[in-house]
């Protein structure tokens, strides 16, 4: 049985997430910039990106087809930060990922300088 799939809902779900990524990488980059994001406002954070990322990967195909349209009309790397997400072989916790490697990989396609 399908699931009904709701492409406002999901292209919120995108939109969420590359913007958390981008608020997240920026207070990793520069804590004393950002002295509200204590390790509760960090967490709590996180918690809401892997929701929204999961909200993409629970309808799949679709899912990842909102997510590639939203990285087509804004090449920034939020937006490619969800598409790589969504083309990860098994679901990625953001704690676990190496950041200098994600923001090398986002720089090095984005044909920007890594952070």
């Amino acid at each position: 049985m399908s699931v009904p799939v709701l492409p406002h809902i999901l292209r919120q779900h995108a939109e969420q997430a590359a913007f958390l990524w981008t608020v997240y990488d920026r207070a990793l980059l520069s804590p004393a910039d950002h002295p509200e994001m204590d390790a509760a406002a960090l967490a709590d954070l996180v918690e809401r990106l892997e929701a929204h990322l999961d909200g993409l990967r629970i309808a799949g195909a679709e899912g990842m087809k909102v997510a590639q349209t939203l990285y087509a009309e804004y090449p920034e790397p939020g937006e490619l930060f969800v598409v790589r997400m969504m083309t990860a072989g098994a679901p990625i916790a953001v704690a676990d990922l190496d950041l200098h490697r994600v923001r090398a990989y986002l720089a090095d396609q984005l044909g920007t300088p890594s952070g």
